[in-house]
C-alpha cells in the first residue's frame, strides 16, 4: 500500500465519517470524560468532526483540539456547537499547541494512525511536556485480535444493508505489527475502495511508551462503562496520569 500520510484519513473519509463511524459509544465517552477532566483544560487529539468534542463543548466542557486533516475540521465547522472550539492543524505525534493542560485525549484507535512504534512514542512523550501536574491521557483503542485470520490476512462483512454491503479486506505484517486494510463498499450503483493502514499496540507496550514519556498507568477498563479489563476484552479505556518529578 502507498504511503499513509496522518492526512489521508480525513481526504478519504470526511465527506461521510460521521455516518460510516458510529461506535453507538459517544454518550458513554463523553460522560467519562467530562467526569475525568472536570472543570479543567482538555485537548483532544485527532478531533475530527467533532463526534466527542462537539457534545463535550455543548456541556460546558473547556476543549481544544488538534487534527491532520482540514477536511474533517471543515465538517466540524458545520456544526453550530463546532464552530468556536479552537483547532490546530497539525500532527497528533507533534502535539504543536500553545499552552497547558489538564487532560488530554486520542479515542477511537486513532493512536495507532501513527505508523511507527517511534511516532506512537513522540506523541506520548509530547503529551506529557503539555500536561499540567497531575494531568491524565485517556486512550481507547482495540485489543488485536488474530482468530479470525488465515495466513495474515481475513475478508470479513463490516456492513450491510438492503442496497449496500462494506467489506473489509485486510493483511497482517506481525513484524512490524501493521494491519493493512481494504475497505470495499459496493452500492448499486458503484464501487468505492478506502485504503486504511494502522499500526497496532498492545496494552503493554503502550503501559511501556507512557513510562518512558513519565507517565503512569492510572485506570484500565475494558469499555466505556469501566467494565473490567480482562484477556475476553475487545478492547481498553486507559488512563495515564503524569508522574511527580
Amino acid at each position: 500500500m502507498e504511503t499513509f500520510d496522518p492526512e489521508t484519513f480525513g481526504l478519504l473519509n470526511a465527506h461521510d465519517y460521521d455516518e460510516r463511524n458510529d461506535p453507538g459509544t459517544t454518550e458513554a465517552e463523553v460522560a467519562l470524560i467530562q467526569e475525568i477532566a472536570g472543570s479543567g483544560d482538555v485537548l483532544e487529539l485527532a478531533i475530527g468532526t467533532g463526534r466527542v468534542a462537539v457534545p463535550l463543548a455543548q456541556a460546558g466542557v473547556n476543549i481544544s483540539g488538534i487534527e491532520a486533516s482540514q477536511p474533517m475540521v471543515d465538517k466540524l465547522r458545520e456544526k453550530p456547537a463546532g464552530r468556536d472550539i479552537p483547532v490546530v492543524i497539525g500532527d497528533i505525534a507533534e502535539v504543536s499547541i500553545d499552552g497547558m493542560f489538564d487532560h488530554i485525549f486520542l479515542v477511537f484507535n486513532t493512536l495507532f494512525n501513527l505508523q511507527t512504534q517511534r511516532e506512537q512514542i513522540r506523541c506520548f512523550e509530547n503529551v506529557s511536556k503539555r500536561l499540567r501536574e497531575k494531568g491524565t491521557f485517556l486512550v481507547s483503542a482495540f485489543v488485536p485480535d488474530f482468530n479470525a485470520f488465515q495466513s495474515h490476512q481475513r475478508v470479513g462483512i463490516r456492513q450491510m444493508r438492503q442496497d449496500s454491503v462494506w467489506l473489509d479486506a485486510c493483511q497482517h505484517d506481525p513484524v512490524d505489527q501493521i494491519l493493512e486494510f481494504q475497505r470495499i463498499h459496493l452500492k448499486e450503483d458503484g464501487l468505492r475502495l478506502v485504503p486504511l493502514r494502522l499500526r497496532y499496540v498492545w496494552p503493554s507496550e503502550m503501559d511501556l511508551m507512557a513510562r518512558l514519556a513519565g507517565l503512569r498507568l492510572k485506570s484500565r477498563w475494558g469499555g466505556w462503562d469501566r467494565s473490567e479489563f480482562d484477556a475476553a476484552s475487545k478492547m481498553h479505556v486507559s488512563v495515564f496520569e503524569k508522574a511527580h518529578a
